[in-house]
C-alpha cells in the first residue's frame, strides 16, 4: 500500500486504498464517502444489546457521519475566503517550488504551469469547495480541497501531486 504524505508538513493525507485520478498532470482527485461513525462502537463490553433498555436508539444517538478520508487521516477542516485562499496558494506553490528544484528539477515548469492553470479553476469555482489540512494543522502545508461531483452526492477531494511524497507501506 502506499501513503500519501505532505511534503511541507509531512502529514499523511491519503492512501492508494481509495480510488485515485490523475488530473491535467499537476493534482490527485481521490474518491471519498460518507460513513457513519459511532461513538464507542470499538468497545466490546460483552453486554447483549436486546436485552439494554433503548435497544438500537441508543446505538443511533451516539452516530455521526463523517468523510471517511476525512477520519481516517485525522484532516481538519479549515476555512478561507477568496483573497486569503489566493494569498495562502501564493506561498504554498512557492514552498512547492522549492522543494522540486531540490528533488526534481526538470519538474519544476510542468508543475508552474500545470498548477496556474489548476489554481483559475478553483478560484473560478471556489464556492464549491471545502478545505482540509492535514492534522498538525501546518499553516505552510497542503490544503486539500472538497468537492462533489456532478451528481452532486460523491464528494472528492483534490491534492496537489507535487505537494507529495509516497511512502511504501
Amino acid at each position: 500500500m502506499l501513503l500519501y504524505t505532505d511534503i511541507i508538513a509531512d502529514d499523511e493525507m491519503f492512501s492508494d486504498a481509495f480510488p485515485i485520478k490523475e488530473v491535467d498532470d499537476v493534482v490527485f482527485e481521490v474518491n471519498c464517502a460518507l460513513i457513519t461513525v459511532k461513538s464507542g462502537a470499538d468497545i466490546d463490553i460483552g453486554a447483549n444489546p436486546s436485552a439494554e433498555e433503548g435497544g438500537d436508539e441508543a446505538l443511533e444517538e451516539g452516530a455521526t457521519q463523517v468523510n471517511n478520508i476525512v477520519h481516517s487521516f485525522r484532516l481538519q477542516s479549515t476555512s478561507f475566503d477568496k483573497k486569503s485562499y489566493l494569498t495562502y496558494l501564493k506561498g504554498y506553490m512557492k514552498a512547492v517550488k522549492a522543494e522540486l528544484q531540490k528533488s526534481n528539477p526538470e519538474r519544476v515548469d510542468a508543475f508552474e504551469k500545470g498548477a496556474a492553470a489548476f489554481a483559475k479553476k478553483i478560484v473560478a469555482n471556489f464556492k464549491d469547495y471545502e478545505f482540509y489540512t492535514g492534522e498538525n494543522m501546518n499553516p505552510d502545508g497542503m490544503v486539500a480541497l472538497l468537492n462533489y461531483r456532478e451528481d452532486g452526492v460523491t464528494p472528492y477531494l483534490t491534492f496537489w501531486k507535487d505537494g507529495l511524497k509516497t511512502v511504501k507501506l
